[in-house]
């Protein structure tokens, strides 16, 4: 039950031929004007009669093509059942996204003016049900509006298309959802840790920054496509006893060699970078991925450009769908910084691709986090 401050004939909006008559005769949007109001009453019973307005399937498309969705989004809201009573609206218009309602959503997304396109595509991004992304997003070209509004000329387009890409990245979670951690590796036999650097069958030696780390050919045949062609391929490596590495300190060695040798290891944070390093060099995916995993605990508004370059330059796919979440997420605080509007630049293509996959094939290998 809602609050109504003054009197109102609320009834009015709530029969079924006003509230078609009252929206057909333009009065959505001098009700949305009210919700600017400085006046708490006057704001609540604007809102109040908004929800009645939405409980029309034939007010629907007005609603979201006069920008009503957004208003709503936008909206600074004076007293709790105000607030109360337009998440129930929200929520209510969420409930009717289905049918003929959609089918003709999507008649406007694509022959509308382009500001109705994009209103169009915005609303469906909050409101629209995970199952039914696909047909709008990539089928009816939704996403390349969303696109549209990120790369615009506009603070306030570009926030109102990274907020809308950042639900709509929840909403393909929801539908494969997955766990935060990283996968786990590909089940095979491992040595195991007393095999570490440890002499004993040893066939092939590692010189690491001038000292001697002893290894087991077989365990690194099976480890990763690098070993494999240094050992079976036509380099000199293949019949060295002595190998050095001279690129890769010995600490880091060491962890990349424990993981080949047992499946797991721990890597910190002060680690992790170099060692993604030499798992991008020697092509342990699994290796990477629990690196990236580490890495993208310490994204901040600070670092976040940084962390995008080190995804591009190491192929670490996971932290950069990361990396790409946060900007989107923290969108509005990283606005303001230097170097912004090329960073957003530089990753459109990246969340084009993103969705591009996640939505047609949604399923866990698709997203990894």
């Amino acid at each position: 039950m809602f609050f109504i401050p003054f009197r109102l004939n609320v009834n009015l909006f709530q029969d079924t031929h006003n509230q078609a008559g009252i929206a057909h005769n333009g009065g959505l949007v001098p009700l949305l004007k009210l919700l600017d109001s400085k006046n708490g009453s006057l704001q609540h019973n604007a809102a109040f009669a908004l929800y009645g307005l939405a409980d029309n399937e034939d007010n629907l498309s007005d609603f979201i093509r006069v920008g009503g969705v957004q208003k709503l989004q936008d909206g600074e809201f004076i007293v709790q059942p105000t607030k109360d009573c337009v998440a129930k609206t929200l929520k209510r218009l969420e409930e009717k996204i289905h049918g003929r309602v959609l089918n003709h959503l999507l008649y406007l997304m694509r022959v509308a003016e382009k500001a109705v396109q994009r209103r169009v595509a915005l609303a469906l991004a909050h409101l629209c049900c995970p199952d039914d992304q696909r047909m709008i997003f990539i089928d009816n070209n939704g996403l390349e509006l969303l696109l549209g509004l990120l790369g615009s000329t506009s603070p306030k387009q570009q926030l109102d298309g990274a907020v809308a890409l950042y639900g709509l990245a929840n909403k393909a979670m929801s539908l494969s959802p997955m766990d935060a951690a990283p996968l786990s590796p590909t089940p095979q036999v491992y040595l195991g840790e007393q095999y570490v650097n440890n002499a004993t069958l040893s066939d092939v030696i590692f010189l690491v920054e001038g000292r001697r780390f002893y290894a087991h050919r077989i365990c690194l045949l099976a480890s990763s496509d690098a070993f494999r062609a240094m050992f079976d391929g036509g380099y000199r490596e293949k019949d060295a006893r002595d190998i050095e590495i001279p690129n890769i300190r010995w600490e880091v060695f060491e962890l990349m060699m424990r993981f080949i040798y047992t499946g797991s290891v721990d890597v910190s944070l002060d680690k992790a970078q170099d060692v993604l390093r030499a798992a991008d060099q020697y092509l342990l995916e699994p290796l990477k991925r629990l690196c990236e995993y580490t890495i993208a605990q310490d994204i901040s508004l600070d670092n976040v450009a940084s962390m995008y370059e080190l995804s591009e330059a190491f192929h670490a796919i996971s932290l950069r769908h990361k990396c790409i979440l946060f900007i989107l997420e923290h969108f509005n605080k990283l606005s303001a910084r230097p170097g912004h509007s090329h960073l957003i630049q530089r990753i459109i293509p990246e969340i084009r691709d993103y969705f591009a996959k996640a939505l047609v094939k949604p399923n866990p290998h698709n997203l990894r986090w």
